[in-house]
């Protein structure tokens, strides 16, 4: 295999495990004010995610230091056309994580609604915007010979771009409610798996599309095998929440994702990022690589760096494995000044 292609996999692969766990990270953070019901159940909500959200982050970093290091024509490309929506993602990352943080200084409930507020549009605007990225990756920019986006600072802002925000707000959402079904118990579980029932065929509709809409564009057969694939995870994941067998039902809902990306990554390739002005100008695997030399230095460092990522991220979820509950979440107290 050439290192090209092997790290058009890699960066594949990282993007997924991002949307993967980040999509329920960024889904619990928009439920905080779209799902929980009083102070105890957003606490509840927020000690889901407490002690793996910022490791889930890691994985877009690394993706686009991976893509900086491996393809930096496609970066250079991406980045500087997308500067505005990134921008709001860091920023929407940034207001997720001081909410986090800052929501529990005080006992008071307009300083909470506040964060609360703070951390679901925070979580919102990352999501749309990543999605609105990868659409945009795997459908175009306007990119003339030089791989200089082409029009204003909105010329981004294009139909797919829409789509792929809500493809990946939509899946987040759903993820979420999944992955309550696993990490709550009582009253939040039976409601998380009743919405799942309910909301997981109109969540992932967006993200179907955009799948679909690859594969007449650019597809071949053998991008569709993964795409029927996810066709049939997703029937899946929606008959095990129905039956509430959650964790097949969630594990299901992360194969639709898998599969999902596969075949619009397939479909894609040897493309990293298609001009709309004209495909001569598309940035391949080819005209878009560092060096061999480059490329070889950091599969060696891939190849020892990654498994030890995934084992330690592996170690923790195995860590919180256990289900938090209402009960589980002690009153709130009030510290003195002296």
């Amino acid at each position: 295999m050439e290192l090209t292609t092997f790290w058009f996999i890699v960066i594949a692969f990282l993007w997924v495990g991002y949307l993967f766990l980040e999509g329920f990270d960024l889904g619990v953070g928009m439920l905080m004010k779209l799902f929980a019901r009083d102070e105890r159940e957003r606490r509840v909500l927020l000690n889901t995610i407490g002690p793996v959200w910022d490791g889930n982050e890691v994985w877009l970093i690394t993706a686009g230091a991976m893509t900086f290091a491996a393809f930096p024509f496609w970066y250079a490309a991406l980045f500087s056309a997308l500067y505005l929506p990134l921008t709001l993602v860091l920023l929407g990352l940034i207001f997720r994580a001081v909410s986090i943080e800052y929501r529990g200084k005080r006992d008071n409930d307009r300083w909470r609604n506040r964060w609360d507020w703070a951390m679901a549009l925070g979580s919102f605007v990352s999501a749309f915007g990543v999605g609105a990225a990868l659409a945009l990756t795997s459908t175009g920019l306007p990119l003339n010979e030089n791989g200089d986006r082409v029009g204003g600072a909105f010329a981004w802002l294009t139909p797919w771009a829409v789509l792929g925000g809500l493809a990946v707000v939509g899946f987040a959402l759903v993820h979420a409610c999944a992955f309550l079904m696993l990490k709550t118990d009582g009253e939040i579980r039976a409601r998380a798996r009743r919405a799942v029932v309910r909301w997981l065929p109109v969540g992932v509709l967006p993200l179907a599309v955009w799948a679909i809409g690859v594969q007449f564009t650019s597809g071949e057969l053998m991008s569709l095998i993964p795409l029927a694939v996810a066709v049939v995870a997703l029937v899946v994941a929606w008959v095990m929440a129905y039956r509430g067998r959650e964790a097949l039902s969630f594990a299901a809902l992360g194969a639709f994702l898998l599969f999902g990306a596969v075949s619009i990554f397939a479909a894609m390739y040897p493309v990293v990022l298609p001009s709309s002005l004209d495909a001569a100008w598309n940035l391949t695997i080819e005209n878009a690589s560092s060096s061999p030399y480059t490329l070889k230095v950091m599969t060696w460092v891939s190849v020892f760096g990654l498994p030890v990522v995934l084992l330690y991220q592996g170690w923790t979820y195995w860590v919180f494995r256990k289900r938090v509950t209402a009960e589980s979440i002690p009153a709130v107290h009030k510290v003195k000044v002296q």
